[in-house]
């Protein structure tokens, strides 16, 4: 009987659909305090942000949902690192407004 049940076991392991794990950035527009940011509209945000920036400025973009000074201060950077970021962020946030406008 065991011989039977692992490899079943093991086949609904590989055959279950594996729930899609949230992102930064939908993690953080769901927290957000915003009227507006449903879960389909985070959702959709997030995965333009998975296909415009890289996971570390995914982290960073997130945090700028709980501190939008960080943003702030981020655009008003002389850094050329910074100003490359805000460059990338930009088209994302213009990509995200066209892709998950309602």
């Amino acid at each position: 009987m065991k011989v039977f049940l692992i490899p079943a076991a093991v086949a609904l392991m590989v055959l279950a659909p594996v729930p899609a794990l949230a992102g930064p950035i939908e993690t953080a527009c769901n927290r957000s305090d915003r009227a507006s940011a449903t879960r389909s509209l985070c959702r959709c945000i997030d995965n333009v942000a998975q296909q415009t920036l890289t996971r570390a400025e995914q982290r960073r973009a997130a945090r700028f949902f709980s501190n939008p000074d960080e943003a702030q201060r981020v655009r008003m950077s002389r850094s050329a690192a910074d100003n490359e970021f805000w460059a990338r962020y930009r088209a994302f946030g213009a990509a995200a407004e066209r892709f998950c406008r309602s």
